[in-house]
């Protein structure tokens, strides 16, 4: 599938029909740009969005991956959204609501992009080891907002409620060896709670995290980012690796170890 070495630690959404973002977003420090054609646009901006985003998508945003978002597959702009899509330059394309893996497989075969899979119902997260195996499947977003929702928790609740959902969507990821992006963090003025947030999806093994918000970046990136500490441990790690298992500064490392350290490096732009 793909590399967790090269899976983005920041994805920010971004409206297609909103040409001073999009922009914006080609002097940001994020490494996905997500062009939504979904719920950030109007029903009337629908048509406009869409070429809108072939035309972004075309123009590039340097180094940083390119993903449109399409409607969903009950909606009536979908097949329009799919053949923009195929035939635009953008990298990825993000699917919302999925639930059925055979679903994922067309339209990753409709649009000839590897798709991020957005889990945001019940019945996608029990599907999400199915839907993350599928071939043209490059990830799973945590569908967090639409997750709180279908379950019944309360919007002002915190996430205990998904812990179970988070969980399965990064397990998932793993089988089927794809990147696994937390969901967005709606308090626009609480960067405390954002960080916590971070911290929180990093420690459940989530890769990086979707944002709504340029002002969400240099808080995602530093907590999805590995320390100073953590590198330095890693580099030292290499260095000292004989193969087999054996100790290091009091601790017992093996082969194992020696792969989650050079992923670590990778992610942070090293080489051994």
């Amino acid at each position: 599938m793909t590399s967790i070495a090269l899976a983005p630690r920041t994805a920010l959404f971004l409206p297609a029909s909103n040409p001073r973002a999009i922009a914006k977003a080609r002097t940001l420090a994020c490494d996905m740009v997500i062009l939504d054609l979904e719920d950030a646009v109007k029903p009337e901006d629908k048509n406009s969005a869409r070429q809108a985003a072939i035309a972004a998508a075309a123009e590039g945003f340097g180094e940083r991956l390119c993903a449109i978002r399409l409607n969903g597959v009950d909606s009536d702009e979908h097949a329009a959204d799919l053949h923009a899509v195929a035939a635009s330059a953008a990298d990825m394309v993000v699917v919302p609501k999925v639930e059925d893996a055979v679903v994922a497989a067309q339209i990753a075969q409709a649009t000839g992009k590897q798709l991020l899979a957005m889990i945001e119902t019940p019945a996608g997260v029990l599907a999400a080891p199915s839907i993350a195996g599928v071939a043209g499947v490059a990830g799973l977003i945590a569908g967090t907002n639409d997750l709180k929702a279908t379950l019944g928790i309360p919007a002002s609740a915190g996430r205990e409620g998904l812990a179970l959902a988070l969980q399965t969507v990064v397990l998932a990821a793993r089988a089927g060896r794809a990147w696994a992006l937390d969901g967005v963090f709606n308090a626009l003025a609480d960067p405390e709670g954002l960080a916590a947030e971070c911290r929180a999806g990093r420690a459940l093994g989530f890769d990086g995290k979707t944002l709504i918000h340029p002002g969400q970046l240099a808080t995602a990136t530093e907590a999805f980012a590995a320390s100073r500490q953590e590198l330095d441990d890693a580099r030292a790690l290499l260095a000292a690796a004989g193969g087999g298992a054996e100790r290091f500064r009091d601790r017992m490392i093996e082969a194992m170890h020696v792969a989650q350290a050079r992923i670590l490096l990778q992610r942070a732009g090293e080489s051994e």
